[in-house]
């Protein structure tokens, strides 16, 4: 017990650790007239040689230890990059301490604040899947069965947390074992691809039809009864584990979607993603086994299995093909298919909403007066979020939906999505630039553009500037040399202004020179229009 919470003591800080890394170590020497100048660069990051003095370099360095010898010290600009992101641009030159300069600090700090914040959100995610889980067919009938065999073998409280431990562990391993199989940069990839995206979508219809009961989703029932044989025949922590895979395998046919899905969200945030949704996936789903084992006297009070999990099937099956509609437009936009306009997005969420409010009422006064209440507590707010939807079909923005809904469109303002085209109008006109890197599967993004970019006075100021819209991860080929658009965008973002992160936003004069620290994510209108210069 004590060697396991010690290893999740000594893996928890590293997952919500937001600090900058240097994986780039300079040295200098003097050699005759010269001055020998040394880069040590970590193994699995490479390094960019920005510039030396004014000479700009722009090249990748892959080699290490990499040598270079001057005629006297100049400052040297550069910056390094892993399979996950890139760091901010650093300023070295020997005999003077090691420095970042304003606008890097400033970038390092919005590294480690939406790292952060894109973790929490994803922890979040778990929390409410692990807690949706718990009450599905698959996993309710399961927890005084598994309490009561605790109890009666006689281990009881200890044997009951180590099994909320072991279930626990098992999701978080799950987690890890997926990012170590894809590596970071493939997640990325995965979150956006359309085949991913595509495939997700269809098993989440495909299990909502099952929960609807058109049919019944199980995995062999000689896995699940392999597994308990196994675990009752022996004994110690080994055998709590495989009771705890036992449930993970009977439970499959409900927390698989829920598991999928919060994988694939993970899956473009950050390299350690997915092992924090399957923490709070794994902590909520393990929180009744524990608290029950407790407290054994609650059981006689938790409601039985029955009818009411077949009602909550149904509300679940309207959930999931809603949340469907997340992979199958995150495709839609990468691709430029077309087939899933803002207009039919929301339509299909009214439909899913009103069902499941209509669903409820239609036999609501058979069911006992606890129950009614209940079901109130899901009718009222699922039938007035259906109707607060409505206005989104006239085009009014909804923000509730702003993180899974397509992006709407800012009328009146003239957005440019090539970088080099915008800023050829730029200096036209005259006018200064504001860039925008944003992604069709980015979250922040589109609650930016719901709280931020579609407020009045914001959308007053923009018009001072060119606005250059750059989706990071829009799939479609460039004609000159085969890689998509949004390869080139990511490229531009890390290679010029040292970040890969989402919404980032950069303001520049008609010459290309930034005039102003980088803006990362906010829902504040009034500090956005703060930060603009113009």
């Amino acid at each position: 017990m004590k060697r396991i919470l010690g290893i999740l003591l000594a893996v928890l800080p590293m997952m919500v650790a937001g600090q900058m890394v240097q994986p780039v170590t300079w040295t200098g020497e003097t050699v005759g007239d010269s001055v020998r100048l040394t880069a040590v660069v970590e193994p699995g990051w490479h390094m960019t040689l920005i510039s030396i003095g004014d000479e700009e370099i722009g090249e990748e360095i892959y080699e290490t230890p990499y040598t270079i010898t001057l005629a006297q010290a100049q400052p040297i600009r550069f910056n390094a990059c892993d399979d996950q992101m890139c760091t901010a641009p650093e300023v070295w030159e020997w005999g003077v301490e090691s420095k970042k300069t304003k606008d890097c600090l400033a970038d390092s700090k919005t590294l480690s604040t939406l790292s952060i914040s894109g973790l929490f959100w994803i922890f979040f995610l778990g929390l409410l899947g692990g807690l949706l889980a718990i009450f599905t067919p698959c996993v309710w009938p399961i927890i005084p069965m598994t309490v009561s065999f605790f109890l009666k073998k006689g281990g009881g409280l200890k044997d009951a947390i180590l099994y909320g431990l072991s279930i626990v562990i098992l999701y978080v391993g799950l987690g890890l074992l997926v990012t170590v199989l894809f590596g970071a940069s493939a997640l990325n990839e995965m979150s956006t691809n359309a085949v991913v995206n595509i495939v997700f979508f269809l098993i989440l219809v495909i299990f909502a039809l099952s929960f609807f009961g058109l049919f019944e989703i199980t995995l062999p029932d000689s896995w699940s009864t392999a597994l308990d044989s196994k675990a009752r025949s022996t004994g110690g922590f080994f055998s709590i584990l495989l009771m705890a895979f036992t449930l993970v395998i009977v439970s499959f046919s409900c927390t698989g979607p829920i598991i999928g899905t919060l994988l694939v969200e993970a899956a473009g945030k950050s390299l350690l993603a997915p092992a924090i949704g399957m923490l709070g996936f794994a902590i909520a789903l393990a929180l009744p086994f524990s608290l029950f084992a407790m407290f054994p006297q609650w059981l006689k009070q938790a409601p039985k299995s029955g009818d009411w999990m077949t009602s909550f099937k149904v509300v679940l099956a309207f959930l999931e093909l809603a949340l469907s509609l997340k992979f199958l437009s995150v495709a839609d936009m990468a691709y430029g298919w077309g087939i899933l306009p803002r207009w039919l997005f929301i339509a299909i969420w009214i439909v899913c909403f009103l069902g499941i409010g209509i669903y409820l009422i239609w036999d609501i006064w058979s069911v006992s007066t606890p129950r009614k209440i209940i079901r109130a507590i899901v009718i009222i707010p699922s039938l007035a979020f259906a109707f607060y939807l409505v206005p989104g079909l006239r085009g009014a923005p909804v923000k509730a939906i702003s993180a899974f809904a397509p992006p709407m469109s800012v009328p009146g303002r003239e957005v440019f999505d090539d970088f080099e085209e915008g800023m050829a109008y730029a200096r036209q006109t005259g006018k200064p630039v504001l860039v925008d890197f944003t992604g069709y599967g980015c979250v922040n993004c589109r609650k930016m553009e719901a709280f931020v970019l579609n407020n009045d006075s914001v959308k007053a100021r923009l018009q001072n500037y060119v606005f250059i819209e750059l989706y990071v991860d829009h799939r479609l080929d460039t004609d000159h040399d085969g890689e998509s658009e949004g390869t080139e965008n990511s490229r531009l973002q890390r290679e010029r202004f040292g970040s890969n992160a989402q919404p980032f936003y950069v303001q520049l004069d008609p010459q290309g020179n930034q005039v102003a620290e980088p803006m990362a994510f906010t829902t504040d209108p009034i500090e956005f229009i703060n930060w603009l210069k113009y």
